[in-house]
């Protein structure tokens, strides 16, 4: 059963630009710790990440790997599934994506869309949704048990902040493209989710594969405090690391290697 640990959300709390960016950078620094800890001990790690549209996923795991070897946190955001993959076991175009020795998979939403939007918009069936639901936590614990670090979170938005960013979706040509016929639809059935979500959370929230929720309200707190409990989630210690030195170049064979390019056909500078 989940506990309960719900803390007051406030907009008007905000945090600094400055201090946000100091904060950010420590953390961005640890995470290159971490990814080389990871690196070196063949660790396999996922981390999925589901909430309501405009919860703030996307923002979130980009400040999550932009300082990050795509090579080690390996972004996975699937798009609906194909008629073939519809054939197929529903966990399967999942597991395929699941992490090697030394990487770290990052779902943008996940397996999860039985228990939410395939549930919700009627793309499963009841039946299916209470089998997912039951099964769920067998294949987490198989994957838990087969030696990969899962961590869920859960990025909660208010009714009101939601509102507030697909208003400006609507008004900024720039994220335009972030508001959907699904996300308009979801925003219609604001408590259809809520009901899919607790019922998601109880049935899958697991001593081995815990739920942890996220307030998101505040983008820059939010983001902070997914990274540092990121950071938490996974043992690492700051692997030892030699000074590197750069080599001198080689001036053997040297030539003017500018003056070959200039029949070549260049960019308009403009800026």
């Amino acid at each position: 059963m989940l506990e309960s640990r719900a803390q007051p959300t406030d907009r008007t709390d905000k945090i600094g630009r400055k201090a946000y960016d100091k904060a950010l950078r420590k953390l961005q620094v640890e995470l290159c710790h971490l990814q080389a800890w990871v690196k070196q001990k063949g660790l396999r790690a996922i981390i999925v990440f589901e909430g309501r549209d405009a919860a703030g996923k996307g923002g979130t795991i980009r400040v999550l790997t932009e300082r990050v070897s795509p090579r080690v946190f390996r972004v996975v955001a699937l798009p609906a599934p194909s008629d073939r993959e519809k054939t197929q076991m529903f966990m399967q175009r999942y597991i395929e994506r699941f992490p090697a020795a030394g990487e770290i998979v990052i779902f943008d939403r996940s397996w999860y869309n039985r228990a939410g939007v395939e549930y919700v918009m009627g793309f499963c069936t009841p039946a299916e949704h209470e089998r997912f639901l039951e099964l769920c936590p067998e294949v987490e614990k198989y994957i838990v048990d087969g030696g990969i670090i899962l961590i869920k979170l859960w990025l909660e938005v208010g009714m009101e902040e939601q509102e507030r960013r697909f208003a400006a979706r609507i008004d900024d040509p720039m994220r335009q493209w972030k508001l959907s016929p699904m996300d308009l639809e979801s925003y219609r059935r604001w408590y259809d989710y809520s009901r899919a979500r607790d019922s998601m959370l109880f049935a899958t929230h697991t001593d081995f594969a815990p739920w942890y929720i996220v307030r998101s309200d505040n983008k820059r707190r939010a983001r902070l405090n997914c990274l540092a409990h990121i950071l938490s989630a996974i043992p690492y210690k700051k692997p030892p690391k030699t000074r590197v030195k750069l080599p001198p170049r080689s001036t053997k064979d040297a030539y003017n290697d500018q003056e070959s390019l200039r029949q070549m056909m260049f960019v308009e500078e403009r800026y």
